[in-house]
């Protein structure tokens, strides 16, 4: 006795058969079994009695329902279509953020352990070299028992040098942690402090500053990250512009849409520039919109090839 074999489901049997084709074959069977069974007198013998009601008028109301279901099912069609289509494009969007963060990420890790080795280097040479020094001259000074004033004399002035050196090393790597008179003295302040820095640096290039605006009372992050977008604009404008004019505008009003505070920066150099839409290996401006972003700003850049660059954040006023 054989075994009975197990049927197969529908959707099984039509897998691989094109859907027009099995819509094109249902239609001719129902061709074929209406005129085989005379399906329409059939249903007017039936029906004819109930003429009054005009029951035979029927198949064109359900003919009419057919179509407008199909036309309905067309523009469902279409709608997903275009739902999917944008959702994988907002899909491929956030992967690309994704990816552009985990690169911020690695980047911000690798330039901190950079800076801890720079420093640790520093620490080394600098410091511990010249306060070895130091040591030396104090014991020898100790040792002559201020029997010899000329070699004293000699001593003392190659400690104070090596002290000074110190003081120099000290305060550059406080400058490179924290922005000098940030604290004390105020956003303004530091900015000008950072913007002389930088005309000591290049003296060939012209640098016109303006604040307008009250910049105190700020929060925090705030000012700290327009200070780091002002210095990180001015590096790459060392690294890559060769620019002879850089103008600096930091301003703070009230906005007309909300009349809530907006601090505006703005940097733009007459340099080589660039091409906004070029893939570039470093990570300054992404990292300067990124900051922009997360003090919940907005980030713009303009340049173009011999034309120079000029970008601008808008920070909503935090105060502290």
């Amino acid at each position: 006795m054989s075994e009975s074999q197990p049927k197969l489901p529908v959707s099984q049997l039509t897998h691989g058969i094109p859907e027009a084709a099995v819509v094109v074959g249902l239609t001719a069977l129902s061709i074929i079994l209406a005129a085989h069974f005379q399906l329409t007198e059939t249903l007017y013998a039936l029906t004819r009695h109930w003429e009054y009601i005009q029951l035979d008028e029927l198949p064109v109301g359900l003919l009419v329902l057919a179509i407008c279901l199909i036309w309905l099912s067309w523009r469902r069609n279409r709608q997903a279509a275009r739902q999917l289509q944008a959702r994988q494009l907002a899909e491929t969007r956030l992967a690309g953020v994704l990816s552009e963060n985990r690169k911020l990420a690695q980047e911000y890790l690798r330039l901190q352990e950079l800076e801890r080795k720079h420093m640790a280097r520093e620490l080394h040479d600098e410091l511990g070299q010249y306060l070895n020094a130091i040591k030396l001259d104090a014991v020898a000074i100790s040792d002559s028992g201020g029997g010899d004033a000329q070699f004293s004399v000699v001593t003392s002035l190659s400690i104070i040098r090596s002290i000074d050196h110190v003081h120099g090393a000290v305060s550059d790597m406080i400058r490179r942690l924290r922005p000098v008179g940030l604290d004390e003295l105020g956003l303004a302040a530091a900015i000008e402090n950072c913007v002389d820095h930088w005309r000591q640096r290049l003296p060939g290039t012209k640098f016109s500053l303006i604040i307008r605006g009250d910049l105190h009372a700020l929060h925090e992050s705030l000012t700290l990250t327009l200070y780091r977008l002002i210095q990180e604009g001015l590096t790459n404008t060392y690294k890559h512009a060769a620019a002879r004019q850089v103008d600096i505008i930091m301003e703070r009003h009230k906005s007309d849409r909300n009349g809530t505070d907006q601090l505006i920066l703005t940097v733009a150099d007459d340099g080589r520039g660039m091409d906004p839409g070029a893939r570039t290996t470093g990570f300054g401006l992404s990292g300067m919109r990124e900051r922009v972003e997360m003090a919940g700003g907005t980030f713009q850049l303009e340049s173009a090839p011999g034309r120079g660059m000029s970008f601008s954040a808008t920070l909503p006023a935090q105060g502290e």
